[in-house]
């Protein structure tokens, strides 16, 4: 899964939050111990992370049933620590029972945010590659207004998820230097404390944190959508083009306002339709100076965005490129791993194709390059 040179030889140990009684979501127990989609959040939540990380759950010593449950026919290697009264001191619990694996790296997450993506973790981890600690962060959405009315500029803030990463070692001494009595919002706001350099990395929107009863509910009112895009574009004098995000030396160029993606195109319009929000012409208008020449990655991140706003998550991407050259085989690869890089999704759920017309058409004539794209997403069902 974590395939960077430099962290190979890595000991990665997880440590999880699950000791609160998460009383705001409403449930008859724990909410960790709740099931999500057929499975307790807490076992959903250690699946997220790869079989080969020891994992340390901090539970409170009244769960320790449920826990045992709760875990029972996973594949890791699971130990757990009876936690504090404070996220704080159920933290420096963990840390101190991970203290005999003498891990290298810890990813400290907590239990409610059983949708994690293993694209996360490798940003993660490859932020750790040049920082003591690191933080994954999302844009703020909404407009914010103080109790009063007055706005609040987004500059300079940021959403904070978890899993938070660290060097052990420091993460460790910083806790060890806390007084007993000291209680932080999370541990990025600790390694801040103790002066540890923090890396900042890009979070991702399907992790969200279960917390209210609405956030339950939401999870049994999702539907399935599947959506549609089509683009064409003519094929024009020059020397390469772009497709999927990729550049190609083909001996010829595409004509369009922008790069005249049509890969991208095709899929951005998919999002867009998964939603019901219209055209990418309707967003990225052809006439507007502004888009002239852009890199269509900025139209396919605007729609992933959307679906983002509207609670939506993308399960999976296919793009069907229909043109007679260039030969879209030996790019398939980098296609498929830089839209994936794009939506934040693995690359196994990004599926790149290829066809030709048999000489038919337009695209047989070689006068332009056409694609097809589906988007299979979930978003919450509007009634």
């Amino acid at each position: 899964m974590h395939n960077n040179s430099s962290l190979n030889n890595a000991k990665i140990a997880v440590l999880i939050v699950a000791a609160g009684r998460g009383v705001r979501a409403g449930t008859d127990m724990p909410k960790q111990y709740t099931a999500v989609n057929g499975q307790t959040m807490l076992a959903r939540t250690i699946s997220c992370f790869d079989v080969g990380h020891p994992v340390m759950v901090v539970i409170h010593p009244d769960d320790e049933q449920l826990f045992e449950a709760a875990t029972a026919n996973l594949s890791h290697t699971i130990n757990h620590v009876f936690g504090g009264a404070t996220r704080t001191a159920s933290v420096k619990a963990g840390l101190t029972a991970l203290k005999d694996d003498s891990p290298d790296l810890v990813l400290i997450h907590d239990a409610a945010r059983p949708f994690l993506s293993a694209v996360l973790i490798d940003r993660l981890l490859q932020t750790l590659t040049t920082h003591q600690a690191a933080l994954p962060v999302l844009p703020l959405i909404d407009a914010l207004k103080t109790n009063t009315g007055g706005t609040v500029s987004h500059d300079g803030y940021c959403r904070a998820q978890t899993p938070q990463g660290f060097r052990y070692a420091d993460i460790y001494a910083a806790y060890r230097s806390l007084p007993a009595c000291d209680s932080f919002a999370d541990d990025i706001e600790i390694a801040q404390k103790s002066g540890l350099t923090i890396g900042v990395c890009q979070g991702d929107e399907a992790n969200v944190k279960l917390t209210h009863p609405l956030d339950f509910k939401r999870l049994t009112t999702m539907i399935n959508i599947t959506a549609m895009g089509y683009d064409v574009h003519q094929i024009c004098s020059g020397e390469s083009v772009f497709l999927c995000g990729v550049e190609i030396n083909a001996g010829f160029s595409l004509k369009g306002h922008s790069d005249a993606d049509v890969g991208l195109h095709a899929l951005t319009d998919a999002l867009l339709g998964s939603i019901s929000a219209g055209d990418i012409g309707q967003h990225f208008p052809p006439d507007d100076p502004k888009w002239k020449n852009a890199a269509s990655d900025q139209f396919l991140s605007h729609a992933k965005g959307l679906v983002a706003a509207k609670g939506g998550i993308i399960d999976h991407v296919d793009i069907t490129l229909i043109c007679e050259q260039p030969k879209i085989t030996p790019h398939r690869a980098a296609m498929r791993q830089r839209i994936a890089d794009i939506l934040d999704i693995p690359p196994a759920r990004v599926s790149v194709k290829a066809t030709t017309t048999e000489g038919l058409g337009f695209s047989g004539r070689g006068e332009g390059i056409a694609a097809q794209a589906l988007a299979n997403i979930r978003v919450p069902d509007a009634g």
